[in-house]
């Protein structure tokens, strides 16, 4: 491939992996991960609500990885309450996950920078035997890739199999009880996904650019290794 085109390739992906940074920071500090609707089962129990009634005793919540906020409603309006992450509900939550969650977020921040940068010495530097080759800009998108499925699969896990909506919506709640109506992840979590895929993308477009995958060797240099043990 013409070393226009490689520049241009790598130029590409180096753009890509600095958006996909700039992308999961903003996502890191936001509360749009989760959106959802909470059920006050109590109220709605003491008066029997059905249908239309029901409207009544449904709050909202949203969060992200370090605070969010909730509307209740038990019949009497919506009343907003803030709450964050540190230190007032860690002791209700899994907290080793969450905190991987965010760690794994931060790898993915600093390994996306990285393979921009290297991206952008081996468009317009000469390119280093592993660490700025072809070896290194795999390694850096295949880092990058696994950290955002691993906070996928972790969030996805404190969510829906650990019920983290419901623990939030019963932090301090003696008498009514909560339960949650609906939840779906939100555009912060979406984020997370296609920053994977653009890692993913950019491992497609190094081997576009003619490099081979570090594990492939070449038939080649195995004829002439041949060769030369036969001249022996």
């Amino acid at each position: 491939m013409p070393a226009q085109q490689k520049k241009l390739i790598f130029c590409t992906a180096g753009v890509l992996s600095f958006a996909c940074a700039l992308g999961t920071a903003a996502a890191v500090g936001t509360q749009l991960w989760v959106r959802g609707t909470i059920l006050c089962t109590t109220g709605a129990l003491l008066v029997n609500a059905t249908g239309p009634e029901l409207h009544k005793f449904i709050g909202e919540i949203q969060y992200g990885l370090f605070s969010g906020q909730r509307v209740r409603q038990c019949g009497l309006g919506g009343r907003p309450f803030q709450f964050s992450f540190f230190p007032d509900l860690l002791k209700i939550i899994p907290a080793s996950i969450h905190v991987s969650v965010i760690l794994f977020c931060t790898v993915l921040i600093v390994f996306a920078l990285v393979g921009a940068g290297f991206f952008m010495l081996n468009a317009f530097g000469s390119p280093y035997e592993t660490l700025h080759g072809p070896v290194g800009l795999y390694l850096w998108s295949f880092i990058a890739c696994s950290c955002g499925c691993l906070i996928m699969i972790l969030f996805s896990s404190e969510v829906k199999i650990h019920h983290l909506s419901e623990k939030i919506a019963n932090f301090k709640e003696g008498t009514f009880t909560f339960k949650t109506h609906s939840e779906q992840f939100a555009n912060s979590f979406w984020t997370i996904l296609v920053c994977s895929l653009v890692h993913f993308l950019n491992a497609l477009l190094i081997r576009f650019a003619g490099f081979e995958f570090p594990f492939s060797k070449s038939k080649d240099s195995g004829t002439i290794t041949g060769g030369v043990d036969l001249m022996y």
